[in-house]
């Protein structure tokens, strides 16, 4: 089959982008495989995009550009949902352009990844092709009025692939009749750390000789033979929902009883300066390091001995699914997405509550004086993340595609009688009646 992913901007880095060029890569393995970017902004893709797969930008909004300079450009864009956080960087142009693309394409799968594209897609996608929404977030992330305009384009849809939480939520706040509503956990893309980086479990703290500590104070697992400095590792923007915050006062905890012990975060943004000020006013500056921008692949995890995260926000997911990829346990919030689905089905690290100092704390304290815990947790983590590597990941939808073919026709009578229903439920705006 001819399979065309939707993304944003392929040319952009993160997480999510990698995992969505893998499981493109993997699918290619079995189809013709088309990546079609809504926005270009430079020359060359900074994530690695497999050559089997071809890229096709739709607005190119480099500097001097044609496009650039084209009337439409300046124009807010009327299709894609206001309610959607990237509506800003969106045009008239990308409106047309996405629209002429859809109504065009010989596709015989079409996948959207966001959901504005995916309000694109279920508007101008043709009906023959198998229209997919990929949905990351929990249902409850979006804001009401993103969650109703999301739920109108959606009912014309072939399926909506997302987390266990949201589908969930889909299933029993806003259903969606003839729509197949499944969770698939997020691809893990495969590191691409040289060879030689630790990505097996195996980090600087986990050495022969290495011992817990015989008294407090002292370090955890530290011997003559096996001197590496202990490192706990965070990354993602420096943002106040990140909770970088509780973090470093938690890691405050762990060097009073093991000095020896490393904070380093990577990433940007506005919390810099506070967390600088609370590292030094905490006696850490020796120990905390706010180490600049992360890396596009989550390179800054390898050699790690614990991975952490005490943010509020999704954001802190894929971050730490990079962590597992190379072997590090986790220590995290429990709150989806994320981690989540990963540590519960297969281990690979510590659950706390969000806002929990303590808690934190304690869970980092556990991990630091028990290094052959912490080894147990990284072998079960790398495992854990393995199976949703993103040949799996392709394998369920290779099944998914299949589904949908055979079933379109049931499909399509249960999404006309959903529609009567809601009809009849509904006052003359469509507002339901009480």
């Amino acid at each position: 089959m001819k399979i065309t992913l939707l993304l944003h901007n392929a040319y952009a880095v993160g997480a999510p982008l990698r995992a969505a060029l893998a499981l493109a890569a993997a699918l290619a393995d079995r189809h013709d495989v088309e990546v079609v970017s809504m926005l270009r902004h430079r020359e060359v893709p900074r994530c690695a995009v497999d050559p089997r797969l071809r890229l096709v930008p739709l607005v190119d909004t480099r500097v001097g550009s044609d496009d650039m300079a084209h009337p439409l450009f300046g124009e807010p864009a009327l299709d894609f949902p206001t309610a959607d956080r990237r509506h800003h960087q969106y045009s008239r142009l990308v409106d047309l352009r996405a629209a002429e693309f859809l109504r065009g394409t010989d596709a015989d799968v079409l996948i959207g990844t966001r959901p504005g594209i995916n309000a694109y897609l279920a508007r101008f996608g043709p009906r023959r092709a198998l229209r997919i929404a990929q949905e990351a977030p929990r249902h409850d992330a979006h804001e009401d009025l993103l969650r109703a305009e999301l739920a109108d384009s959606y009912r014309a849809l072939d399926a909506l692939v997302t987390t266990a939480e949201a589908a969930a939520h889909w299933r029993t706040r806003r259903p969606l009749p003839g729509v197949r509503v499944l969770a698939v956990p997020a691809v893990v893309p495969p590191p691409a750390d040289p060879p030689g980086t630790p990505a097996t479990g195996t980090h600087p703290d986990t050495t022969a000789g290495s011992a817990p500590a015989s008294a407090p104070g002292a370090a955890a697992d530290t011997d003559a033979a096996d001197t590496a400095p202990r490192t706990i590792v965070a990354a993602g923007r420096l943002a106040p929902d990140e909770r970088f915050d509780l973090l470093v006062e938690a890691f405050s905890a762990v060097c009073a009883k093991h000095p020896d012990w490393r904070l380093r975060i990577h990433g940007e943004g506005p919390e810099r300066a506070r967390l600088r000020s609370l590292i030094d006013g905490l006696g850490l500056a020796d120990r905390a390091e706010l180490a600049g921008p992360r890396s596009p692949d989550g390179a800054e995890f390898a050699g790690a001995s614990i991975a952490a995260s005490a943010s509020d926000a999704e954001a802190s997911g894929p971050a730490l699914v990079e962590a597992m990829l190379r072997g590090v346990p986790v220590v995290g919030t429990g709150r989806p997405p994320g981690p989540t689905e990963l540590l519960q089905g297969g281990g690979g690290g510590v659950l706390v509550p969000c806002d929990d100092g303590r808690a934190l704390a304690g869970a980092l304290l556990d991990l630091v004086e028990d290094p052959e815990r912490r080894r147990a947790l990284g072998a079960a983590a790398l495992e854990s993340a393995r199976r949703h590597g993103p040949g799996p990941a392709a394998a369920r939808y290779q099944v998914l595609f299949e589904e949908l073919r055979t079933t379109r026709r049931a499909r399509a009578v249960r999404r006309t009688l959903g529609g009567i229903g809601l009809r009849l439920r509904t006052g003359p705006r469509g507002n339901e009646r009480a």
